[in-house]
């Protein structure tokens, strides 16, 4: 396929950075750039920060023509978005996301098209900063970050290749994973440590025992935190869209927890210390290693 006019649908950090990117790629003269968001005075600032070439002001006009949509919208926001761009969209368009939960919105696919479309092609990016909005959007956003695409038994083999080839042109590194297993690996590796920062702070906040323990917090308490600051909307909005998986490996942490108290009450010190350095070893040899 010959994709020459691209919508991205929700013009923020992730929408604007894969449009900025393409056309800081040179691709810009190959690849017309429509953006569309419910905020005009975003898409003006789109435009002037050369991160689109040009906006429609409604939904239908601007994916009427495209040969492939991105859609950049929060994961509650995505079944309405489907549903809206259902009647216009051409039969040959590629329709791509980057939402981070991978069963909803094929479900929102097969319940809005009446089958889970050969041309919709699942996708996640896993990169992103703490600033958010069209302003922050960046050239290089996905430069060796990992996109994972979660294909689907319908998923045609040429509507895959054309996002793959997209994303590496952005410099992002391919994972294809099956959906409902992309599902449980980023409920236990990012969904389940974002609500443990959320419900630590909310645990301690002005508590009846302790009042403001936060003033005595210092750089561990931050680091584990931090990600408690990330948009309220967008974790309730994954939360609710992919609610067994998480469910499941909060229940998974709930018996670690329940451990760690067997041991500390028992005063099992071997135990306790084999349990802290196989965690550390794993996350020196895991995670350490990739930053050195």
């Amino acid at each position: 396929m010959n994709i020459k006019k691209i919508t991205v649908v929700g013009v923020g950090l992730i929408g604007g950075s894969f449009a900025k990117g393409l056309k800081a790629k040179g691709s810009g003269d190959r690849y017309e750039i429509t953006g569309y968001d419910p905020s005009i005075e975003s898409m003006d600032k789109a435009v002037e920060l050369n991160v689109i070439d040009r906006y429609e002001t409604t939904l239908s006009q601007a994916v009427k023509s495209a040969d492939l949509i991105l859609l950049a919208v929060p994961l509650g926001s995505m079944a309405q978005v489907l549903r809206d761009i259902e009647p216009c969209i051409k039969p040959s368009t590629i329709i791509t996301d980057v939402g981070s939960a991978k069963m909803s919105v094929i479900n929102a696919v097969k319940e809005v098209f009446g089958e889970v479309l050969p041309s919709f092609v699942a996708g996640h990016p896993i990169a992103g900063k703490e600033k958010s909005g069209v302003e922050a959007a960046c050239v290089d956003l996905f430069v060796d970050h990992r996109v994972v695409l979660a294909p689907t038994k319908e998923t045609s083999v040429d509507a895959l290749s054309e996002v793959r080839k997209l994303w590496e042109s952005l410099g992002a590194c391919i994972t294809e994973m099956a959906p409902d297993f992309h599902d449980e690996v980023f409920a236990a590796t990012s969904h389940l440590p974002h609500l443990l920062a959320f419900s630590l702070v909310d645990l301690l906040n002005e508590h009846e025992e302790l009042g403001n323990v936060f003033q005595y917090t210092a750089g561990g308490f931050r680091d584990f935190t931090r990600i408690a600051s990330s948009d309220a909307t967008m974790w309730r909005d994954i939360s609710m869209n992919n609610a067994s998986a998480i469910v499941k490996w909060l229940r998974n942490y709930q018996a670690e927890i329940d451990n760690l108290v067997g041991l500390i009450e028992n005063k099992e010190s071997d135990a306790l210390f084999n349990l802290f350095h196989n965690a550390k070893t794993a996350r020196d040899k895991h995670i350490v290693k990739d930053t050195l």
